[in-house]
């Protein structure tokens, strides 16, 4: 019998240690956050002349590089529609071109700029089926992110000079899309765009690509400058998300 007590001993421990445990247990209950996100983004925002004489009218999102971030918009006209608009070139689209605050990135900034597409489309006269989505090097980054992000609000989108996560290819097989990238480019290398794109074509997109063989980082000027990216842009409205989100 003395055996025995060590044995009872010890059992007894352990089931007042669950009893301590368990006795007293952790409660939780249900909550709700109601709260309002505070945005603040400045931008360029430009409308044709006969803005007035239609109902509605396409709009065209320019995200621009790193290099044009900061707080004086007149940075953002250095490259891209803005300076093209600044110079006398009519666009067949109300044209925003929102500026990235210093040290910030675009892709980190999808909230910001969804908020902002709410902002115009309910101060302008936009056709909520052609909005169409660009941006040059980090911009173009941006458009990848910005499109996986809400690929619902976009007729079409133009990365330039820019790269994504190719993960995030099966969010975009809907979209309408034309890459353009320098060949000789040091600052984003070519690879970055070829990586998107093998990954939509492996998903059976049919994605433009335009490769400028002697372009180094530079690749917008010309592209921009294209009158037959408009007319491809124009041609495009937004198509349904697939059933299965991808």
């Amino acid at each position: 019998m003395r055996n025995m007590i060590p044995t009872c001993f010890t059992a007894l421990i352990v089931i007042l240690g669950v009893g301590v445990l368990h006795g007293d247990q952790q409660s939780q209950k249900a909550a709700k956050l109601d709260a309002q996100v505070h945005v603040s983004l400045d931008y360029l925002v430009s409308v044709p002349t006969d803005y007035e004489k239609k109902d509605s009218w396409p709009l065209l999102l320019f995200l621009h590089g790193a290099g044009e971030r900061g707080n004086n918009l007149e940075i953002v006209k250095k490259h891209g529609p803005p300076k093209l608009i600044d110079q006398g070139k009519p666009f067949p689209f109300v044209v925003v071109s929102p500026q990235c605050p210093q040290n910030g990135s675009w892709s980190s900034k999808p909230l910001e700029l969804i908020a902002l597409l709410d902002e115009i489309t309910a101060k302008y006269k936009i056709d909520q089926d052609r909005i169409y989505l660009t941006g040059l090097s980090m911009g173009g980054f941006g458009t990848w992110s910005l499109a996986a992000y809400a690929p619902d609000r976009f007729a079409a989108i133009v990365p330039i000079c820019g790269g994504g996560e190719a993960s995030s290819a099966r969010r975009v097989t809907h979209l309408p899309i034309w890459v353009f990238h320098g060949a000789k480019d040091t600052s984003v290398p070519l690879k970055r765009s070829e990586e998107m794109v093998d990954a939509l074509k492996k998903l059976q997109v049919d994605v433009k690509f335009t490769i400028y063989p002697e372009a180094g980082h530079d690749s917008w000027t010309a592209t921009y400058d294209n009158p037959e990216l408009y007319e491809w842009l124009l041609q495009q409205k937004r198509k349904p998300m697939p059933k299965n989100g991808h």
